[in-house]
C-alpha cells in the first residue's frame, strides 16, 4: 500500500498544479456554480471518457487523462462547495482555495487507505473502464440525491460520494500511468 500511496500523492499533485493555475487564471469564478452544475460538469467529463474508451475515433486532442484530472479537480471543487455554500461573487484567493483542496485532498485520501485496507486494494484488479462506469453509476446517485434535495433513507450522503468519484479517478489514472510505463 506504500506504493499506491505515492502514487496517489503524485496525482493528485498533478491535479493541484494544474488547479492552482487555472486559479492564476481564471480566480475562483468556479464558486458561483451550484452543487447540480459540478455533477453536470463532472457527468460530461466521465460520459467523454466512456466514449473514448468505446470510439476509435477522437475529435478533440485530449486523453481520458485529462478528463480524469478534470473529475478530479471538480469533485474537490463540489467538496468544497458543500462546506462554504454557493458564493454570488469569486471569493476566495488562490491561497485560500489551496488551503481547502489540501483539506479534502487529504480527507479523500485518508478515506482511501481505509477502504484499501478493508479491501485490499481489490481496485487494482479492475479496468479502467470499470472504474470509469463506477464513477458514472455515482455520478447518477448523486444526481438522485441533488433531485431529492438532498434526502435519503439509508445511503450516504454527497460528499461520500464524491470522494469515492475522486478515489476511483485516482485509481484510474494509476492504471493508465502503469500501462504507460
Amino acid at each position: 500500500m506504500q506504493q499506491t500511496s505515492e502514487q496517489y500523492d503524485a496525482i493528485i499533485q498533478r491535479c493541484r498544479e494544474l488547479f492552482i493555475k487555472k486559479m492564476k487564471d481564471y480566480g475562483s469564478a468556479w464558486r458561483i456554480l451550484r452543487l447540480p452544475s459540478l455533477t453536470d460538469q463532472i457527468f460530461i467529463k466521465a460520459q467523454r471518457i466512456r466514449s473514448l474508451q468505446q470510439n476509435e475515433v477522437r475529435k478533440v486532442d485530449e486523453d481520458e487523462k485529462s478528463e480524469f484530472i478534470g473529475i478530479i479537480n471538480y469533485a474537490i471543487m463540489a467538496l468544497i462547495q458543500i462546506e462554504k455554500g454557493v458564493s454570488e461573487q469569486p471569493d476566495l484567493n488562490t491561497e485560500e482555495a489551496s488551503v481547502l483542496y489540501d483539506q479534502y485532498a487529504g480527507a479523500t485520501k485518508s478515506l482511501m487507505e481505509d477502504k484499501n485496507h478493508d479491501y485490499g486494494e481489490a481496485w487494482r484488479e479492475m479496468r479502467v473502464s470499470s472504474l470509469t462506469d463506477l464513477i458514472l453509476q455515482k455520478l447518477l446517485r448523486v444526481k438522485q440525491i441533488e433531485d431529492n434535495k438532498g434526502v435519503t433513507l439509508v445511503s450516504e450522503g454527497i460528499s461520500a460520494n464524491y470522494q469515492d468519484i475522486i478515489n476511483y479517478a485516482v485509481f484510474a489514472m494509476i492504471h493508465l500511468e502503469e500501462e504507460n510505463s
